[in-house]
């Protein structure tokens, strides 16, 4: 008995290949995160949790006219029915979409401790409550009208919508980002006057190009403004779905009462902390890489952000503050890549199709409410008709009904003497004696003359796509007028990355070069004013059999051109010309440019800037040689 059901137990083992069930387990794992986690949907722009949080504050009518409610309250509501996860996970999402430094456009409105813009954690979630704002609800606008489809939640005992038939472009205003298994996505948010604009021009041509629409959607615009430093990578973006954006906070320049320069700090990039760029600057201060800083403070307060660097009496600001920009997170690269579902699949997306496909999705949610719309009127439009056939044949109805034995025979009386469906003999049934006044049969016919009236017109929007894309223009406008705003993030067209010369101040140099072809430059402020009578003093030091062959003031930024005795030409900026004092003898020329041993400088020619068009065309260069030949060349 007991190898019999050894037997059976044995026979119930299949055996598999190890390598194949970790190739389908891993697929089912990775197509899991994409499409139900990590990515949004290209139509409404959220992804699962943001779609169930919204979906559970509706349910639960958490609206923006209504008080607010426990965020725990929200959080159980979610986790039970709908999202059966961590709670963290639907409060933490709950939180940033409160967050006015994390979300372009907010979407909860939030009571209580939510985290600060320098990564203070928000209060649990039994001390903050919420509810939706009122750009939330146009997420959720029509939802019970059959615009969008259901699906069962995780056990099937209840149904949740798999997209919100959203009147707002989600995806483009608020951006999104998220890690999944071999792809991640990155949308950067943008300003919605700028997108509807976008969106109206697609509308009214669809064979826009995506240089075209970038008229009306210039670039991507934080909820913390900054500066978008460079218009290349915007383009990238926006013309193939992937590109790199450098964004500047915003910094000025100013003097307080003291005299002293500052340095303030009043927007950061997106998703910097304002205390990631103090700890990044005192450390490069204490390690001696970043001069001219006296002081940092934090003085951000409640009326907005305020971080001030008080500079050293000898700093130069420019270099000062293009020395933040380059190595502390004062400025930062954002990489766009616009991956969203499309079908349920992952797709990169530029800017004409993700304006594309909300617009088709918009045309199916207002074709789809249409035709509930058109549904329900025709039901009204059929009991209506009943009513008016009962009020023409009022006295038979009545005594009909009273000498019907029950409702039954009654309705089959209604149905079989005066022609009306089961439907309308229902109504009439159920209708109460006041609606037989003569005031009450006067609206019956008017509310028949009105939804026939309303059933032809909304016959007349399915039967034309062209009114359809005009009541859609109609919401957007609605939209624009009562969410739109100015632009935060300010576009510099024409950044380009910080040059080193950016970091050093142009100031007079005395540059020395000697016989033998030693080379540096000293400060002109070593050399001080003589006065009457005065023994001067020492202006070098050379080797015994060296001396000073050339000396001149050039400017720290200033080109020199240095011709040798064989007919070379080689330039340098002079500040990599090593700087000496005055008694040093310097560095050989050999060791900062190529010259040969046995050649050496025999002359050079100082020139203040060689990308000046007007200076080019108006100097040349004239050369002689010991034996008298002569020629002249031009600079370029």
């Amino acid at each position: 008995m007991a190898d019999e059901f050894e037997d059976k137990k044995v026979s119930k083992v299949v055996p598999i290949n190890i390598e194949d069930e970790m190739k389908s387990a891993y697929i089912d794992y990775s197509m899991s995160v994409i499409v139900s986690r990590a990515l949004p949907d290209v139509r409404d722009g959220l992804k699962p949790v943001h779609r169930r949080v919204l979906y559970g504050m509706n349910e639960l009518g958490m609206y923006s006219n209504r008080p607010y409610k426990k965020s725990a309250r929200v959080v159980g509501e979610v986790l039970g029915k709908y999202h059966p996860h961590g709670d963290s996970s639907v409060y933490d999402t709950m939180v940033r979409m409160a967050q006015p430094w994390s979300l372009r456009y907010t979407l909860i409105d939030g009571q209580g401790n939510f985290g600060s813009i320098d990564g203070d954690p928000p209060a649990a979630m039994r001390y903050t409550e919420v509810r939706m704002k009122k750009i939330a609800e146009e997420m959720l606008e029509d939802l019970d009208k059959e615009t969008v489809d259901f699906q069962l939640n995780f056990d099937d005992s209840l149904e949740e919508p798999t997209v919100m038939p959203t009147q707002i472009p989600q995806l483009l205003i608020n951006g999104a980002s998220g890690i999944a298994v071999g792809m991640a996505t990155n949308i950067l948010p943008h300003n919605l006057t700028e997108v509807i604009d976008g969106i109206y021009a697609y509308i009214d041509n669809n064979e826009i190009t995506v240089d075209e629409l970038m008229e009306f959607v210039k670039a991507p615009d934080f909820p913390t403004g900054g500066i978008i430093y460079g218009y290349e990578g915007v383009k990238d973006g926006f013309r193939t779905g992937r590109g790199k954006v450098r964004v500047r906070g915003r910094a000025r320049i100013e003097e307080n009462k003291e005299g002293r320069t500052q340095i303030i700090i009043s927007e950061v990039p997106y998703q910097i902390q304002p205390k990631m760029i103090i700890t990044r600057a005192s450390d490069l201060v204490n390690e001696k890489k970043l001069d001219g800083i006296a002081e940092i403070r934090d003085e951000s307060d409640r009326d907005g952000l305020r971080v001030v660097f008080d500079l050293k009496r000898d700093a130069i600001p420019n270099v000062v503050l293009n020395n933040l920009y380059q190595h502390t997170p004062l400025q930062t690269s954002y990489g766009i890549n616009n991956i969203a579902l499309v079908n349920g699949r992952p797709k990169v997306l530029n800017l004409k199709e993700l304006i594309k496909y909300f617009v088709e999705f918009r045309l199916e949610v207002v074709t789809r409410r249409t035709q509930f719309e058109l549904r329900k009127a025709e039901e009204r439009l059929h009991i209506l008709e009943g009513y008016i056939i009962a009020l023409d044949h009022l006295d038979e109805v009545i005594k009909l009904i009273r000498n019907s034995k029950n409702p039954e025979e009654a309705k089959e009386g209604l149905v079989s003497n005066f022609g009306m469906t089961e439907i309308q003999a229902k109504a009439v049934l159920a209708l109460t004696l006041q609606r037989l006044t003569g005031l009450e049969i006067d609206k019956i016919r008017a509310e028949h003359k009105e939804i026939s009236d309303l059933i032809a017109r909304l016959k007349e929007i399915l039967a034309n796509e062209h009114l359809r894309f005009d009541i859609i223009k109609g919401e957007l406008a609605e939209i624009r007028k009562k969410y739109g705003d100015e632009r935060r993030s300010e576009i510099v067209y024409y950044g380009d990355d910080i040059s080193f010369e950016d970091m050093i101040p142009e100031e007079e140099m005395v540059v020395t070069i000697s016989h033998l072809g030693y080379v540096k430059r000293t400060s002109l402020d070593e050399y001080k004013k003589q006065n009457r009578g005065g023994k001067g003093s020492q202006g070098g030091k050379t080797r015994d059999a060296d001396f000073i062959e050339h000396i001149f003031v050039a400017s720290t930024h200033n080109y020199l051109l240095l011709f040798t005795e064989q007919g070379k030409c080689f330039w340098l900026k002079v500040y990599e010309i090593p700087e000496g004092n005055k008694t040093s003898k310097g560095r050989p020329i050999q060791n900062i440019i190529n010259i040969p041993q046995d050649d050496k400088i025999k002359a050079f020619i100082n020139v203040k800037n060689l990308k000046d068009e007007d200076f080019l065309d108006t100097h040349n260069i004239i050369m002689a040689t010991r034996k008298g030949t002569v020629k002249k060349n031009i600079y370029a």
